[in-house]
């Protein structure tokens, strides 16, 4: 069956064109969530007006991102570890971690948005990048405090 993405679709293809998929694919998967339309001779007609609305949705989604980046970044998270002697921290930060204190905070963020190239495991101040979209990244500063302890 024929159809037209109304969205890009990694290997499959990109918004407007016209791909050839089976028939059970289009019609439980493409067409009801709304990624393809069937290609008929009238929607063949109408692939400029996909592209451009795609356009509106994707701009759309980039300034929101930019808002949200801009908010992101004003603000610093500390998480509060425990540590030993020597100050060595008991097993680490992870990128869990992160998205809970930026949930705290107000922000929803899911985990597979923050890029940790490895946990934090020591004291220090780091940089975090979290991805908002494509090519839209926020730098969030997080402080690793050693955690108060309580005096009975």
């Amino acid at each position: 069956m024929k159809v037209i993405l109304k969205d890009d679709i990694k290997n499959l293809g990109t918004c407007g064109s016209v791909v050839e998929v089976k028939g059970g694919y289009a019609r439980n998967f493409l067409i009801p969530r709304n990624m393809a339309v069937a290609a008929t001779p009238g929607n063949i007609k109408s692939i400029d007006e996909i592209k451009k609305q795609k356009g509106f949705r994707d701009n759309k989604r980039k300034k929101e991102a930019e808002k949200f980046k801009n908010k992101l970044e004003k603000i610093s998270i500390t998480a509060n570890v425990q540590v030993g002697e020597e100050d060595k921290v008991f097993g680490s930060v992870t990128s869990s971690n992160i998205a809970s204190l930026l949930r705290n905070e107000g922000f929803e963020i899911d985990r597979r948005m923050v890029h940790l190239d490895e946990p934090i495991k020591a004291l220090g101040v780091y940089t975090i990048p979290i991805k908002l979209e494509k090519d839209i990244i926020a730098n969030v500063k997080l402080w690793v405090v050693k955690k108060e302890e309580e005096k009975e």
